[in-house]
């Protein structure tokens, strides 16, 4: 992160003629209501632990766990860390905002959260279209599965995110950095995003909006189009199972994780693709809580808690945590 900071300061001073005046932003947070922001308070960082603890067992329990290496489970663990990750670069600034009382961000801190927050919803959706893609394999070609889902082929799909990630971040924080940004400096966010801080800029900013529109729809519609055909797949093989508690279990996941695929993306491109005079601010809020902070929440028990074999690797990762707490207890 440092290293970032040092980078925009660097890309910076290449554009005195275009230097900001704001050396800082206010960040409004989600209610300008005082009565408030305790209840906030509690409720986001009771979502925060969740979302931290739920994902961290899952890679702890992915990690010590050799029935768990698998394809499928490697790409769980990896979206697990990008959700922790996620919802590390917002929530506990918001937090620290209420406790102190103090709604300031500097500029290149805001610019660094902007960055790192683009990189991580990035990340979620190509790993959301590449978990379909596994389960596709999975459920419709079972027997080749191993022989598809090779480990070079399954570190490509994991090293690739990452760097696709990082380059569509770096751009778009490049552009940013060459905007103008006046006296107005308050944000009507929670978190430094990019849509908030482009519509707050005093400099022409359709360059930006143009490759936010077409970098965003073009990272969007391969891993849509993926999850899409996967899940039309998947759905024909299902229906092709006799036995009616299997159909109903199997429906019974993809319908889980669709509405997180519909979460996701309806609320990505709510906030993203439509022109913000078509809906008030706070719906721009209220989607950026929605695939920022509740989707990572509900990630674990969606892909994890309702598989069988996560739900026996994580209790025997809590027993065996019980029993050495015992065990140190007695002082054995």
């Amino acid at each position: 992160m440092k290293t970032l900071c040092s980078f925009l300061q660097i890309s910076r001073n290449m554009h005195q003629e275009n230097q900001t005046t704001v050396s800082e932003f206010i960040l409004l947070g989600l209610s300008k209501q005082a009565e408030q922001q305790n209840f906030l308070f509690v409720l986001f960082l009771g979502m925060y632990l969740v979302t931290v603890l739920g994902n961290g067992l899952i890679i702890l329990a992915i990690s010590l766990d050799a029935y768990l290496h698998s394809p499928m489970y490697l790409f769980l663990a990896n979206l697990s860390f990008a959700d922790i990750s996620s919802i590390s670069t917002s929530v506990p600034k918001m937090l620290m905002n209420i406790q102190t009382r103090s709604q300031s961000i500097s500029y290149d801190s805001c610019v660094t959260q902007m960055y790192f927050s683009i990189v991580f919803v990035v990340i979620d959706n190509f790993l959301l279209g590449i978990m379909a893609y596994d389960r596709f394999v999975a459920i419709c070609h079972p027997l080749n599965y191993m022989t598809i889902m090779q480990p070079k082929l399954c570190i490509l799909l994991t090293v690739i995110p990452w760097v696709l990630s990082n380059m569509i971040a770096l751009t778009h924080t490049l552009l940013l950095i060459q905007l103008l940004f006046c006296d107005s400096n308050t944000l009507p966010h929670f978190f430094c995003d990019l849509a908030p801080l482009l519509k707050l800029s005093c400099s022409d900013t359709m360059i930006n909006e143009l490759v936010l529109l077409i970098v965003g729809l073009s990272v969007i519609t391969f891993p849509f189009g993926l999850i899409f055909f996967s899940y039309v797949c998947i759905i024909r093989a299902v229906l092709r199972i006799s036995s009616t508690e299997g159909k109903w279990k199997a429906f019974s996941t993809c319908g889980s994780h669709l509405t997180v695929v519909l979460l996701f993306y309806g609320t990505i491109v709510g906030v993203y693709f439509f022109p913000s005079s078509t809906h008030p601010e706070d719906t721009d809020k209220i989607g950026a809580v929605l695939f920022t902070v509740v989707t990572p929440m509900m990630n674990p028990f969606i892909y994890s808690l309702r598989n069988k074999d996560m739900k026996d690797a994580l209790r025997k990762l809590i027993n065996k945590k019980k029993k050495k707490l015992l065990l140190d207890a007695l002082g054995i």
